[in-house]
């Protein structure tokens, strides 16, 4: 399993958007505190204190390039960079 830190460098990067595995991203989403409900292949993600959710799913093994952008977005805006 990689280094939470890699992963959040890698995302907030930006430079391997299509190269993030599913698994890691869902990783670091709940390691920054997020609440995971699933339905289906959506894995949805919450806050409490926060009116935007992020609904991911897979593609194959990785996480889709368009979804890693609204992960960067989120995690870049709020500055949830603390584990």
């Amino acid at each position: 399993m990689p280094n939470p830190r890699k992963i959040l460098f890698k995302v907030l990067g930006g430079q391997s958007d299509a190269n993030i595995p599913f698994n890691d991203l869902v990783r670091l989403l709940l390691r920054l505190g997020f609440d995971l409900r699933i339905r289906g292949s959506h894995h949805i993600f919450s806050k409490p204190h926060l009116d935007e959710i992020i609904n991911l799913q897979p593609l194959g093994s990785k996480a889709k390039p368009y979804q890693v952008r609204q992960v960067r977005e989120l995690i870049s805006q709020y500055g949830f960079t603390d584990f």
